[in-house]
């Protein structure tokens, strides 16, 4: 599989999905060979955009998840007994 394409059983999921999305949001009806051609032209040419921004995501989320543990840590310092 080349990169940015899709597997056969993603292809079979996805297809119908973009068909149904342009007939009820733009009222446009095209056939499978149309959806497999416009879904190969989003993976190859926009692919790249929503995969960079999920990383990006990705990246918040761990370095957030990063602070809490190390908040967690913190809590967990031992103080000297007072006297």
């Amino acid at each position: 599989m080349t990169p940015g394409a899709f597997s056969k059983a993603d292809q079979a999921d996805l297809i119908p999905r973009l068909r149904a999305f342009l007939q009820a949001v733009l009222d446009v009806e095209i056939s499978d060979l149309q959806a497999g051609m416009l879904l190969d032209f989003m993976a190859r040419d926009l692919g790249h955009a929503i995969y960079n921004r999920a990383l990006y995501d990705a990246q918040a989320l761990i370095a957030a998840k990063a602070e809490e543990m190390g908040e967690a840590v913190y809590a967990l310092e031992r103080k000297p007994p007072s006297r």
